[in-house]
C-alpha cells in the first residue's frame, strides 16, 4: 500500500546458470532480508541486475484507466527491450500465462518469452529477478521511512503497522500522501468508511 511497485530483472549467460543456482537464489519471499541482500550482492558478479520503480501516482492512474496488469506488462517490456536477452523467462502477471507472454513479446520487439505462473519459485533465473525487485523495493521503503516521521511498517496490507498508517491518513476522506497507493483496496475501504465531511454537512 505504501511506496513504489518495483519490477526486477536479472540476465546472465547460460554458462553462468549453475553459479546463479549456487548463490542460493530462490523466490525472494522465501528468503530472509539478510539472505536476500547476500544473494543480491553475489548476483552482481554473474550478470546484469535491473529494475524499474513505479510510484504510487503511476499505479493509481493505471488502476483507474488501464489496469495494474497493463502497467506491469509495460514495465516488463521496458526491461526486456533494455536488456535484449535471447529469451526472457517471466512470472506472468495475468491469469492466462501464455497470453501474457504473447503480449510481452509483441511489446518487446518480438523477443522470445517463456511466461509461467510461479516462475519465481520454479526457475532460478526468475527467482534472481524477484530478489532484485525485493531488495530494491526494501531500499525504497527504507528511504521513505527516513523522510516520513511516523511508523510505516512494511508497506504491505498484512502488516498491522501499515494498516494503522493508512487509517491515520485515509480516515478523514481527504487526499492521501503521495507515497500511499490510494487505489489499493484497503485504502479505499478506509476512505469509504470515513467519508470527507464538509461544512454544510455539520449539524446545526
Amino acid at each position: 500500500m505504501l511506496g513504489p511497485l518495483v519490477v526486477g530483472a536479472f540476465c546472465c549467460g547460460d554458462d553462468r546458470l549453475d553459479s546463479v543456482v549456487a548463490t542460493g537464489v530462490r523466490d525472494s519471499k522465501l528468503l530472509s532480508p539478510a539472505r536476500r541482500e547476500e544473494v543480491y550482492g553475489r548476483l552482481a558478479a554473474l550478470g546484469e541486475r535491473r529494475s524499474i520503480a513505479l510510484p504510487p501516482r503511476t499505479i493509481d492512474r493505471y488502476v483507474a484507466r488501464r489496469g495494474l496488469n497493463r502497467l506491469e506488462l509495460e514495465a516488463f517490456a521496458e526491461l526486456v527491450r533494455a536488456i535484449r536477452p535471447d529469451v526472457a523467462y517471466v512470472d506472468a502477471c495475468d491469469p492466462d500465462a501464455e497470453r501474457f507472454g504473447r503480449r510481452l513479446s509483441a511489446l518487446a520487439g518480438g523477443i522470445r518469452v517463456v511466461s509461467r505462473h510461479k516462475a519465481d519459485r520454479d526457475l532460478p533465473i526468475v527467482g534472481a529477478a524477484s530478489i532484485v525487485a525485493k531488495v530494491r523495493r526494501d531500499a525504497a521503503l527504507d528511504a521513505l521511512r527516513r523522510s516520513v516521521p511516523e511508523s510505516l511498517g512494511s508497506g504491505y496490507p498484512s502488516d498491522p503497522a501499515t494498516r494503522a498508517c493508512v487509517e491515520r491518513h485515509a480516515r478523514d476522506g481527504g487526499p492521501v500522501p503521495v507515497w500511499m497507493r490510494r487505489s489499493w483496496a484497503t485504502v479505499q475501504r478506509v476512505k469509504r468508511a470515513h467519508p470527507a465531511r464538509t461544512l454544510d454537512a455539520e449539524p446545526a
